[in-house]
């Protein structure tokens, strides 16, 4: 019998011709309790194709944040490799980590993470502000600004630039927080249970904005989530259970 720590795990894949800008192979992540190894992430293999929108569904503890958070590089892997674009990533040093987390990747979380006495345009500009410093800031801030504010008013929030997130429902706050991820005009967005907070209508609204950033700008979106509806939605839809990729059913 094969030892399923050491399987591999492959999901489907899409039509020829299309290049994956998100790689990993034989990916595993693996934590420690006491005396127990927990292996939360199983040898998985796994592309993420310029401007598709994935998604990976499955319960709690199937895996699928995990493979999220490595391939954002805000956990490093117990094993295997991610490549982004052609570039093996995997064990980039902390600064050049948060370069290629800044400047390539946005991300979107299940709890908005907005920072609670800034302003929905400050928000959304933190990130470029971080990733300028602070003469870049000096020459662009003009132009940085401009840009979050299109961004907000696409998200439906050009009336709320000066709101704080106490002042914003639910899904004004993802709204915002969707901005914030897409300030710096990452090449892929991931999103952790974007919808996890928000009523069916509200979760519908905020998918509706990832299509329209999919389709306008080329922008290539990973989502995982527990809610199949939202799933269903993608372009690609997978499925994660015990740190492996399953078939659907």
């Amino acid at each position: 019998m094969t030892d399923v720590a050491t399987t591999e795990s492959s999901p489907p894949e899409p039509e020829p011709g299309v290049d994956a800008i998100l790689e990993c192979t034989s990916l595993s992540r693996d934590f420690q309790s006491g005396e127990t190894t927990l292996h939360v992430l199983r040898s998985v293999n796994f592309k993420l194709y310029q401007g598709e929108i994935a998604s990976i569904v499955g319960s709690s503890g199937a895996g699928k944040s995990t493979l999220l958070h490595l391939l954002g590089l805000l956990d490093t892997p117990t094993e295997g490799d991610i490549f982004y674009r052609g570039r093996n990533i995997t064990r980039l040093g902390q600064e050049a980590a948060a370069k290629v987390r800044n400047r390539e990747f946005g991300f979107v979380f299940q709890s908005f993470h907005l920072l609670p006495d800034f302003t929905a345009l400050e928000n959304v500009l933190m990130p470029a502000r971080i990733g300028a410093g602070s003469l870049q800031w000096m020459r662009e801030a003009g132009k940085l600004k401009e840009r979050a504010e299109n961004l907000l008013t696409r998200v439906g929030l050009g009336e709320r630039l000066s709101h704080v997130p106490s002042r914003l429902s639910g899904g004004e706050r993802q709204r915002v927080a969707l901005a914030r991820a897409l300030v710096n005009e990452p090449a892929v967005v991931f999103c952790d249970e974007p919808t996890g907070n928000l009523d069916s209508k509200t979760a519908d609204e905020i998918f509706g904005l990832i299509r329209q950033f999919n389709e306008e700008l080329g922008k290539t979106f990973l989502i995982v989530t527990h809610d199949e509806h939202i799933a269903r939605k993608a372009q690609r839809h997978l499925h994660m259970s015990d740190g492996r990729f399953v078939p659907a059913g």
